[in-house]
């Protein structure tokens, strides 16, 4: 995230929520994953806020849902999968 801007990707119900698979947003330097799901909230809506809640963070082949996390320049958004 050197340039303070992290692409994120979305899967499942985040994408339905989002309208889209992927965006880039402006975060700023020593921005967390929790700024991130706060910026993702506010531009989303309330079912964004439903999804982030029980969702995981994927980025540089690490699952997290610490909020205190710093956010890498790619972040997957993944919510809950139905197993099968």
């Amino acid at each position: 995230m050197a340039d303070g801007s992290v692409t994120v990707r979305y899967f499942a119900a985040a994408a339905e929520a989002a309208g889209c698979t992927e965006e880039t947003l402006p975060l700023g330097a020593g921005a967390s994953l929790g700024d991130l799901r706060t910026a993702l909230a506010a531009r989303h809506g309330a079912r964004m806020e439903r999804v982030l809640a029980v969702a995981a963070f994927l980025q540089d082949d690490e699952l997290t849902r610490d909020p205190a996390v710093p956010v890498a320049g790619r972040v997957d958004v993944l919510p809950p999968f139905a197993g099968g």
